[in-house]
């Protein structure tokens, strides 16, 4: 154990580090949006989403008004304070209160009407999972079980708030459903409708890339940047790929590079590397590899 001095010695050596202006620490006033508080809202539009799955009360198709209007307030409140500390938080200078109050209720406004078009994406989501996947044996078990199903609906949720500009939210959303499935879709990205993650565990998609309709992809892809050595002064590029509609990209595909551009109706193989556009119609696989077989010799007790 430290002695006395020693402790002293410490603390006062971090409290000077706090007047650094190069520490990043939470300003004077304010709090940092609260994790657990987001988590909570995560669940509570999961069960609007799909109402009957993920709650105790099962009320969603006997009595939805109430069931809607009653956790739609509730949500509402939660998530306008969560924006008034991520708003408050964000400014570099004093702030606005009046401002930033007005511009909450602006953001929420939008992002509770936007509510029922994702719904109708997610549905068409669900969709794209039963169709592609022969092992689902219902809608319900996508629903219910699948982790890519979840990170998608994650997305669509986050994507609406990053749309909106809210700071911070988005991402502490993205991050919750990557430690939950393994999928870990940047909530910039831009993902048409009818999409299936199959498997999912790996799946990385960055912040600019853009996904057409009806895309299918397998466990370990990455759509990512080409390079980001650049740091900061590419923010706002497009560093990722657009991917078009009906292509299917299989297992440990990597697709990088803002400009990469992979054609309607491709379909990419496994371990596939691509750094550039490959037309419309495209069949792309990894040549053959050579496998080289030793057979193994018997053991001899006497002399091994």
């Amino acid at each position: 154990m430290f002695s006395e001095l020693d402790l002293h010695h410490i603390t006062q050596q971090i409290a000077d580090n706090y007047s650094n202006n190069e520490l990043f620490y939470v300003k004077e006033g304010h709090q940092m949006p609260n994790r657990d508080t987001i988590i909570h809202i995560i669940l509570g539009l999961r069960q609007i989403m799909f109402p009957g799955y993920f709650d105790d009360e099962h009320l969603g198709r006997t009595l939805p008004d109430f069931f809607l209007g009653h956790n739609l307030v509730k949500l509402y409140n939660s998530l306008y304070s969560q924006i008034i500390a991520a708003l408050a938080q964000q400014q570099k200078e004093v702030a606005d209160d009046v401002a930033i109050s007005k511009k909450t209720d602006e953001i929420c406004t939008a992002f509770f009407s936007a509510l029922p078009d994702i719904q109708k994406l997610l549905m068409k989501d669900v969709q794209a999972a039963y169709d592609g996947d022969p092992a689902a044996h219902s809608k319900e078990e996508i629903i219910f079980c699948y982790p890519g199903l979840l990170a998608i609906f994650v997305y669509r949720i986050a994507h609406e708030l990053y749309r909106l500009q809210v700071p911070f939210i988005p991402r502490i959303m993205s991050e919750y459903a990557h430690s939950h499935s393994g999928i870990d879709i940047n909530p910039g990205a831009t993902i048409g409708e009818y999409f299936f993650i199959d498997h999912g565990t790996g799946v990385v998609i960055g912040e600019t890339t853009i996904i057409g309709n009806n895309v299918k992809i397998y466990q370990g892809v990455t759509l990512g940047a080409l390079s980001t050595r650049s740091g900061q002064l590419l923010r706002n590029v497009k560093r990722h790929p657009t991917i078009e509609d009906d292509v299917t990209i299989y297992s440990s595909a990597s697709i990088l590079g803002g400009e990469t551009v992979i054609g309607k109706g491709s379909v990419i193989g496994g371990n596939a590397f691509i750094t550039e556009s490959v037309p419309a119609g495209s069949r792309v696989s990894v040549k053959k590899q050579e496998l080289s077989i030793t057979e193994k010799k018997p053991k001899n007790d006497l002399f091994d």
